[in-house]
């Protein structure tokens, strides 16, 4: 870092990283790094994924409407290591040109449907099946209205936030501002929602609560960025209520655990191929400690 005020070239130009926790994956080119096939399993749908808040959005849902009954939800989730560059390989780039997690095969048909970007893939389940999605016109839209207002504001949370907070090589005071200031003010419109609704869509749980949840849930216990007294997170009561409530639910604690890689081994389900993995296959288990 440098006294010198910073001036904009006129043309930018990528002549070096840009430093932080993820300068060894960011670049400003799309496209494959590398050939590499993915691995196709037995079931219906294929998952590609990370346990980040966007890859445990995917598999919440999909646990959740197998504990609704629905077979045909079956899934293989396979580990994409991002950290690896596993993202950018050309099987995975086939599915999802934007090389990010999740990304998810629907085989179930004659032909084999690709689904990207993880409101895409929440919409896409709640239509197959008809489930997590209501009926009635001005439910279906709130919810709608709630996955979209997430799509929309994460990025300030994760690329905006988290990464001036916790992953940029120093700290930047305005930038952290700039960013604590509008997470602070999403926390305030989630808080102000449900002080009079039990989920975001009213009285039903749906999907927009399943793709808020693992984002400002995870924030609101301080499980990310190590930013909860920062942002004086306890301070949201309502969002620490729903927080709770969606995290007592079974196929929630089962969708967390997919493609984890940190945290207490116990929680930990690196790849799941059956509902049997979660009590023989997580890394407690395969990989006890000596």
């Amino acid at each position: 870092m440098t006294d010198t005020p910073y001036v904009p070239p006129k043309v930018w130009t990528w002549n070096k990283e840009n430093g932080g926790q993820f300068a060894s994956i960011n670049r400003p080119i799309a496209g494959p790094t590398h050939d590499k096939e993915l691995p196709v399993g037995k079931h219906p749908f294929q998952l590609y994924s990370l346990a980040t808040p966007n890859g445990v959005k995917v598999t919440v849902m999909l646990e959740e409407l197998l504990a609704l009954g629905h077979k045909g939800a079956e899934y293989d989730a396979w580990l994409i290591k991002i950290g690896n560059g596993d993202q950018f390989g050309s099987g995975f780039v086939d599915i999802n040109p934007n090389s990010k997690i999740p990304a998810l095969m629907d085989r179930s048909g004659p032909e084999p449907i690709r689904i990207f970007e993880s409101g895409s893939i929440l919409f896409y389940l709640a239509e197959k099946f008809g489930a997590f999605l209501p009926k009635d016109i001005k439910a279906r839209t709130e919810a709608m209205s709630w996955l979209f207002w997430q799509m929309g504001s994460a990025p300030y949370l994760g690329g905006g936030f988290g990464h001036f907070y916790a992953y940029a090589p120093f700290k930047i005071e305005y930038a952290i501002d700039r960013f604590a200031m509008e997470v602070k003010r999403q926390l305030d419109v989630l808080d102000r929602r449900l002080a009079d609704n039990e989920y975001l869509a009213g009285k039903e749980y749906t999907i927009a609560d399943m793709a808020v949840w693992p984002w400002y849930g995870a924030l609101a216990k301080g499980l990310v960025y190590g930013a909860g007294e920062f942002l004086s997170v306890q301070d949201y009561k309502n969002v620490q209520r729903w927080t709770d409530q969606i995290a007592q639910r079974p196929a929630v604690k089962r969708g967390r655990m997919v493609n984890r890689v940190s945290g207490d081994p116990a929680s930990q389900l690196h790849e799941r191929h059956d509902a049997s993995d979660f009590e023989t296959k997580t890394q407690d288990k395969v990989a006890p400690a000596t």
